[in-house]
């Protein structure tokens, strides 16, 4: 079974994005921010990363920097609803440190999902 480490620091954007991504049969393991989701990660348990950007504690691009330091294959996908800046800023810094794809929150179900499937399929490497 595919696991999804879900890092949001809203609940209720992480509940609902772990019901949608459970119903489709994945099993997802959360966390509230970025420490947490570090403390998480283990290359050989966790398949894909889906990250919020702005965070409180460690922030996503912080999060995606550090996961890719130890495992350059990491699979990641970036979200945001924006901040001090556009979500769509945050989202092109998220590009640049190796994510494989960006959602502008509110996310739309059919889209991420779509993403996932592609991303688990895809060859390491």
């Amino acid at each position: 079974m595919t696991r999804i480490l879900l890092v949001d620091d809203d609940t209720q954007v992480r509940t609902m994005l772990k019901k949608t991504f459970e119903r489709e049969g994945y099993e997802v393991v959360e966390a509230g921010d970025g420490c947490q989701a570090v403390a998480l990660y283990d290359p050989d348990t966790i398949d894909l990363v889906i990250t919020d950007i702005v965070m409180p504690e460690k922030e996503g691009i912080e999060t995606i920097r550090e996961i890719k330091s130890t495992n350059p294959q990491a699979k990641i996908i970036a979200i945001s609803g924006g901040g001090r800046i556009k979500p769509g800023d945050y989202l092109a810094w998220a590009e640049r440190f190796g994510v494989d794809n960006t959602f502008t929150k509110p996310i739309r179900r059919q889209e991420i999902l779509d993403a996932i499937e592609a991303l688990v399929r895809k060859p390491v490497g």
